[in-house]
């Protein structure tokens, strides 16, 4: 199912996925989105496959993420929440694929996109890999599931001051936090992002197809309740005083004014 903007290539049990938008900075459009869903779709039915990977082309960004100030002023404000709708709907089903799903980050994830790594179940990042979820900054919070996933991989004091933050990691710091499982230089990143998932497709589907299910239930009290929750404020949020200052500080390059409103 490859296109132009999102590569697919199957090598036995691994299918890696790779965004390949390098003038936009490989952005998650609607179209972006979609074709990634209609693939996750088809994945859910494979037995074949085993483990996925998915990175970015290129190696300064994996991904800049669905919308930022400059982005947001060309959408209505129905079209920036069906977008995050769009989102949620494609992590959510990325999270329950059966097969194990590796985030390889080539570069700098912003945003909507270091959502969509948090939705898989193993990140791996090249030593000049950033990562962030800026949100905050803008006025807003992270709406495609960042509040929902993160705290249980750093912990929640963790997970709260990276939001409210909007603070950048670097690699070092992200495998300190265990947001990634390793780094690499990034001429090695992709070559062994494919060689773990190599090594996942050799062993028992039933064993690793299992395995993914049991830890997945372990997290799952609670995790509905946050969604809806977070799906509700984000709704809420977008009619804010504080996102339209938000956004207009960014493009205005001036500090926001924010009024809690």
């Amino acid at each position: 199912m490859s296109s132009d903007e999102v590569k697919t290539v199957r090598d036995g049990a691994v299918l890696t996925i790779t965004l390949d938008r390098p003038h936009d900075q490989h952005r998650l459009t609607r179209e972006v989105l979609l074709e990634l869903q209609a693939i996750v779709d088809d994945l859910a039915g494979d037995p074949d496959v085993q483990a996925v990977v998915i990175s970015g082309s290129g190696d300064e960004f994996f991904s800049m993420g669905i919308l930022n100030p400059i982005v947001r002023a060309r959408y209505t404000k129905e079209q920036i929440l069906e977008l995050v709708r769009i989102a949620n709907r494609l992590y959510d089903a990325i999270e329950t694929l059966p097969q194990i799903v590796i985030a390889a980050l080539n570069g700098a994830a912003r945003a909507g996109a270091a959502e969509m790594s948090l939705a898989c179940d193993i990140r791996l990042a090249a030593a000049h890999a950033t990562w962030a979820l800026p949100e905050a900054l803008w006025g807003g919070h992270p709406g495609a599931g960042g509040p929902v996933r993160l705290p249980s991989i750093v912990g929640r004091a963790r997970a709260l001051e990276l939001i409210c933050t909007g603070r950048e990691l670097d690699a070092a710091e992200m495998l300190r936090l265990g947001l990634v499982l390793d780094v690499y230089p990034a001429d090695r990143l992709r070559a062994e992002a494919h060689a773990l998932a190599t090594r996942i497709g050799a062993s028992g589907p039933l064993a690793t197809r299992a395995a993914k299910r049991i830890t997945r239930v372990r997290t799952l009290p609670g995790f509905g309740e946050a969604r809806t929750l977070s799906d509700t404020l984000r709704h809420a949020l977008e009619w804010s005083h504080d996102v339209d200052e938000g956004m207009a500080a960014h493009r205005e390059n001036r500090p926001p004014t924010f009024q809690g409103r």
